[in-house]
């Protein structure tokens, strides 16, 4: 059977153009870590968060190599790193506020990993990798809804001027930013980035970052 990769099977969402659009985002199933910190930052909380979602998630994707097959299990290629960010005290997400930042790291998870699977994959994980906090991972599925989304180009920093083209086709369009808005199930719409470059290989000039905002109608 081909390996799935969900970067060319949903090309509406994982290849944005280079000027806003709106998306439907349907719910998608992830291993989340949440944190705080700057994220460049090599003993804080982030690069543990994301050691650990890839943990999780490579046990996952090689569990019949371990004897191990969940139902309805394929190969697939392991989705890109994303991640959810806001401020301390809930402000509006800035990239130069670094220190102030909270976040949550995750990764994608095809349809076949149940609840099962996960704590199947977090008793490998701890013996593989005992030293990492588990309880920080959770498998949770997350419904985001309408968003407008684009293509940045270039390094994070420079994220400010591709939020702001973002934000102005928002208004023209005439939906309205739902950036912290409390859902009914208590979940919390965010600033939402997922990273197609890797950026300790790829040169800065060259990243790709899907910039994602939750928006709503404007008016009923």
């Amino acid at each position: 059977m081909e390996k799935i990769d969900f970067k060319k099977k949903e090309k509406d969402i994982y290849n944005p153009k280079n000027e806003p659009t709106v998306i439907l985002i349907p719910p998608m199933k992830f291993i989340m870590v949440d944190g705080k910190g700057n994220p460049n930052d090599t003993d804080g909380e982030y690069p543990s968060a994301v050691e650990l979602i890839y943990t999780f998630s490579y046990a996952i994707k090689m569990s019949p190599r371990n004897g191990f097959t969940p139902e309805g299990y394929y190969d697939y290629v392991v989705p890109p790193l994303e991640g959810l960010w806001w401020l301390t005290g809930d402000e509006y997400y800035h990239i130069s506020k670094k220190d102030q930042f909270c976040w949550t790291s995750m990764l994608r998870q095809p349809e076949f990993v149940t609840d099962e699977v996960f704590y199947w994959a977090l008793e490998v994980t701890k013996k593989k990798k005992p030293q990492l906090d588990l309880s920080k991972a959770r498998l949770e599925t997350f419904n985001e809804g309408l968003c407008v989304q684009i293509m940045h180009h270039g390094p994070y920093d420079n994220e400010p001027a591709t939020v702001e083209k973002v934000d102005n086709y928002i208004k023209e369009q005439g939906y309205a930013n739902d950036i912290s808005t409390v859902l009914p199930d208590g979940k919390i719409r965010r600033h939402h980035e997922i990273y197609l470059s890797d950026p300790s290989k790829a040169k800065p000039e060259n990243m790709k970052t899907i910039i994602r905002h939750p928006v709503r109608r404007a008016f009923p």
